[in-house]
């Protein structure tokens, strides 16, 4: 008896020590007053990750009006991981952006950070995201596609260190790139004249691509994606040993590193973070990306409809960003897809919409975007003048082409009924939007439209604004 006391006993205590440690255990969505947990508790707070990152071919970039890129959609598995917003801020001067992370304005620096020991003691770094070396980017001779043989090209380039001796390399100012020069003139014992500018990387690579200078220095998985655009560069010289390329965080901010170290540690065993890696380093149709005049980084272009919808955007008095943000997130610049429910075009109208514009399917998709904008308008023009603020009536017209403007009025009604802001879409309308489709809310005695799949709504309006901020980013005005 004594013995089977024992037993039991003993398996009470394991059973406490097991739910002791369960319930230690922290969920990445819980608030800690601990001060190693401020970032995190920022962005769980604001529900938005604000990540600073470099404009790039390869980071972030915007082709055919989607946004794309490494760390663009690395970062936004990790947001939707967490259940926050993504908000990416552009940034070139390594040393602004050390800045903004050390005086909160960012809660992540994604740029292309080489782990060093100096830079530990200035960030707590994630875990790797990959390894890179560095490389010296220099300029194929000009008649190299005439010369016979590989080893007459080789001739005219520098593959060992040692010849960098008396050459001038420039580089982007406050990277490692111009430490290894100098601890690399050290090592073959001469002098390598280094000259730091306040340009980036990328365009260090396209001026020597352009013949301004000779020499640069870049990542390696930088300077490849770059052999893309100048096929006359050469990247094959190494000049550093293989280093991690991490995320960094405010030094000491281990709650969202270590939050960020247990997504990445599953996220890399997945198929998808295969998939990303091998579309933007591996993939032969990244070439189709970097010649399309679709693409921000060197095209400039967000659709072959740019002009009309400038032209357009005149008539409701919006941002062309914003507009074209919308007409992605109806047709994806289609002009002639035609949606299950009837609705045709770049803008997605309905028949009788086309028909009280004079169009019909054959219309041009300049007539199609002109008449988008002015029902755009004319929805306007029907919402209450309560609504003062010009942001909130772009919301609530956007809501409205989406859904109708009887689904928003009661939409505000309800507001009105439970004490919310009837003039506020965020966290006020919205919320009654998405909840139309409650019979205890489209059955109330306010409604007068009935039900409404009010999700579609509010993300319609949430993803146009979000990829209206990527638009802004990178896409001049």
């Amino acid at each position: 008896m004594r013995f089977v006391i024992i037993i039991l006993i003993s398996a009470l205590f394991l059973v406490s020590c097991n739910s002791g440690s369960t319930g230690s255990k922290k969920d990445k969505n819980t608030l800690s007053p601990d001060p190693k947990n401020q970032a995190l508790n920022r962005v769980l707070k604001n529900k938005k990750l604000r990540a600073v990152t470099d404009y790039s071919s390869v980071n972030y970039l915007i082709y055919r009006g989607q946004p794309i890129g490494y760390q663009y959609e690395l970062l936004k598995n990790f947001t939707d991981y967490l259940g926050v917003q993504l908000e990416m801020v552009i940034e070139k001067d390594l040393e602004k952006s050390i800045r903004m992370l050390n005086d909160g304005e960012v809660d992540l620096m994604a740029m292309t950070l080489t782990v060093t020991g100096k830079r530990k003691k200035q960030f707590t770094f994630t875990d790797p995201i990959m390894i890179t070396e560095q490389v010296l980017v220099q300029r194929l001779p000009d008649n190299y596609q005439n010369m016979k043989t590989r080893d007459e090209i080789e001739s005219h380039l520098l593959r060992n260190q040692i010849d960098l001796a008396g050459k001038t390399v420039y580089v982007q100012k406050g990277t490692i790139f111009a430490q290894r020069l100098a601890a690399l003139a050290n090592e073959i014992g001469d002098t390598i004249y280094i000259i730091e500018e306040d340009k980036d990387v990328e365009e260090l690579i396209e001026a020597v691509a352009r013949g301004e200078i000779d020499y640069t220095v870049a990542d390696k998985y930088i300077a490849l994606i770059n052999t893309r655009y100048y096929p006359n560069i050469d990247v094959k010289t190494e000049i550093s040993f293989p280093q991690y390329v991490a995320w960094a965080v405010k030094k000491g901010q281990t709650g969202l590193a270590d939050t960020i170290n247990v997504w990445l540690d599953s996220f890399k065993k997945t198929l998808l973070f295969r998939l990303i890696y091998n579309k933007y380093f591996r993939n032969i149709r990244a070439a189709k990306i970097v010649k399309s005049k679709y693409n921000s980084f060197s095209g400039g272009h967000l659709s072959p409809y740019d002009d009309y919808i400038k032209e357009a955007s005149r008539i409701v008095g919006w941002d062309w960003r914003l507009l074209a943000s919308m007409i992605y997130q109806e047709s994806e610049f289609k002009p002639n897809v035609r949606s299950w429910v009837g609705a045709y075009g770049l803008m997605q109208l309905m028949p009788e919409t086309l028909k009280k514009y004079g169009l019909d399917t054959l219309s041009p998709p300049k007539d199609q975007i002109v008449a988008g904008a002015k029902y755009l308008r004319s929805l306007e023009r029907q919402l209450p003048a309560e609504v003062t603020d010009s942001v909130e009536r772009i919301k609530f017209v956007l809501a409205s082409y989406n859904a109708g403007l009887g689904h928003i009025l009661d939409a505000r009604r309800l507001a009105v009924k439970y004490g919310r802001d009837p003039n506020v879409w965020e966290d006020n309308v919205d919320f009654f939007v998405k909840n139309l489709s409650d019979k205890f809310y489209y059955h109330d005695e306010v409604v007068r439209n009935g039900y409404l799949r009010g999700d579609e709504t509010y993300n319609f309006v949430n993803e146009i604004f979000d990829r209206f901020e990527d638009y802004k980013n990178l896409i001049k005005d």
